[in-house]
């Protein structure tokens, strides 16, 4: 999986859903092609939106039970988090330009 800080069941509702500023979860797992193909887009977001909102990976097969919270049915899957509520929800494989045009909205200047 990518180079991105990991987020798991174990802390998902400190890191994703009490935190201070938009994050965006991007829910994959390692058998997944169309996922390895997404992980350099979003590390490139990561890097244009830092200090804007955390950019995090959740492995489905390791974290089930965030993926079934959030109807995760199919990776890979973007789901943009503000104030603890989904926000935006990408799924499948998406060119760059759809996924800042869904996420730059919700993000503070």
């Amino acid at each position: 999986m990518a180079d991105l800080p990991q987020v798991t069941d174990a802390d998902f509702e400190a890191r994703v859903i009490q935190a201070g500023k938009p994050v965006l979860v991007d829910f994959g797992a390692e058998w997944c092609h169309p996922c390895r193909k997404l992980d350099p887009l979003v590390e490139e977001l990561a890097s244009e939106w830092a200090g804007r909102l955390d950019v995090l990976k959740l492995d489905v097969d390791e974290s089930a039970q965030s993926a079934m919270r959030f109807g995760v049915m199919s990776v890979p899957s973007l789901i943009l988090f503000v104030g603890g509520e989904v926000k935006e929800r990408l799924v499948g494989f998406q060119p760059k330009a759809r996924i800042q045009n869904a996420i730059e909205p919700h993000l503070q200047n």
